[in-house]
């Protein structure tokens, strides 16, 4: 398990994390303290618990040094931080708390996308921007015009998937979706849609559900259709135990999926079992780029495992910071606390120097970025290839 430098409670307490003291609520987010509070909801525990403790990571590093560097507005910034267990109803509980009790200015969150939708309709609703640091599903932005996303949506993620099962030159394709999933199910939506235009076809579809445990009937149906790879669209709280089931019945063709692949402590105990297999994904560590190694050097200062050693940031690290910068430069630009100011600003975000790349939000509120492909090699990934938006 990863250990977190503070504890992040859960809905029915939160957690407010400032350089300076609390106060009572003035409208717009400002306290009477002199702080600026901010939201955040993320999955602290329950299945996909490394998603929120990543983020919240980040979002810490962001607001520490945006507050030594003066905060914003002339004051100190708080974040007011609920953990939602990794269930879309809690999502919806803490976000109605941050905008009915609380008054934040701005809500950062939620990493799943399920989550994200679920937030996103009192954020809507209340008149408070939203932003996800990284929800993919295209329909997370659709819920309003209060909510953003610094990452790539699932339209492109699910795009260059197909691509790059073309460009491999599989012509055989399974397709392993889990159905609980809004995230899973939108993109194996756009990867049917385009890997048959290049000439592949798809011999092979099943589902699963998030926590199930016995994936060998479904793999065998692979093996039995001869694929040359499966797309597996989840996240790696399933994808260990599915590749780990598919090389015990022989299963030996590459997997690949996208971004909810990512947790490093997943493929360092699978070792050689991920080898060959590839994941889309915000951001690579091997990405020589100065942005991105003086961010990797901060959080690994910042942060550590278990055992004392330095932490690598995962992308949901990655886009948890990104996630308060960006936000944290809309609020700088409104130069208020208003809800509809910070949304206006935060819809006027270009060419943003983000760690994981240039941030500019299109019509959409979704963020134009590049993509990067991984493959793991013992148990590691490496990239070998990053594709930009058109």
């Amino acid at each position: 398990m990863r250990r977190l430098l503070i504890p992040v409670l859960s809905v029915a307490a939160a957690l407010s994390v400032a350089v300076g003291t609390g106060g009572c609520k003035k409208e717009g987010g400002a306290s009477s303290s002199g702080t600026v509070d901010i939201g955040e909801y993320a999955s602290m525990t329950g299945p996909t618990a490394t998603f929120g403790q990543s983020s919240h990571e980040g979002t810490m590093m962001a607001v520490e040094e945006a507050n030594a560097a003066g905060g914003v507005l002339g004051k100190q910034i708080k974040i007011i931080s609920y953990d939602d267990r990794s269930d879309a109803t809690e999502a919806v509980t803490a976000v109605q708390k941050l905008v009915s009790s609380d008054k934040v200015s701005a809500i950062l969150g939620e990493i799943a996308s399920k989550r994200s939708l679920a937030g996103a309709q009192p954020c809507q609703k209340a008149g408070v921007p939203m932003v996800s640091p990284a929800s993919t599903n295209p329909t997370v932005t659709q819920v309003g015009d209060y909510i953003f996303r610094v990452c790539f949506t699932d339209d492109f993620q699910g795009k260059v998937c197909a691509q790059f099962a073309q460009k491999k030159g599989w012509k055989k394709v399974g397709v392993f979706t889990d159905v609980a999933n809004d995230y899973s199910k939108g993109l194996t939506k756009v990867f049917k849609e385009v890997y048959p235009t290049g000439g592949g076809q798809i011999v092979a579809e099943d589902t699963y559900r998030e926590g199930d445990k016995d994936f060998k009937g479904q793999l065998a149906k692979m093996k039995t259709a001869g694929v040359d790879a499966v797309f597996l669209p989840g996240y790696y709280t399933d994808v260990g135990n599915i590749l780990r089931q598919a090389r015990q019945i022989e299963l030996n063709v590459p997997f690949f999926g996208g971004d909810g692949w990512d947790d490093p402590q997943t493929y360092l105990n699978l070792g050689s079992i991920a080898d060959n297999c590839f994941f889309t994904n915000h951001y690579a560590a091997d990405d020589k780029r100065p942005e991105v190694q003086a961010f990797i050097a901060a959080y690994s200062k910042r942060y550590k495992n278990a055992d004392g050693s330095p932490k690598i940031p995962d992308a949901m690290g990655i886009c948890g910071y990104d996630a308060a910068r960006v936000l944290i430069d809309a609020i700088k630009r409104a130069g208020k606390t208003d809800p509809k100011a910070i949304r206006d600003a935060l819809a006027n975000t270009k060419d943003f120097p983000g760690a994981s790349g240039n941030i500019t939000i299109d019509a959409n509120r979704n963020a134009l970025k590049p993509i990067v492909i991984l493959e793991f090699k013992d148990g590691k990934p490496h990239t070998v290839d990053a594709i930009a938006p058109k």
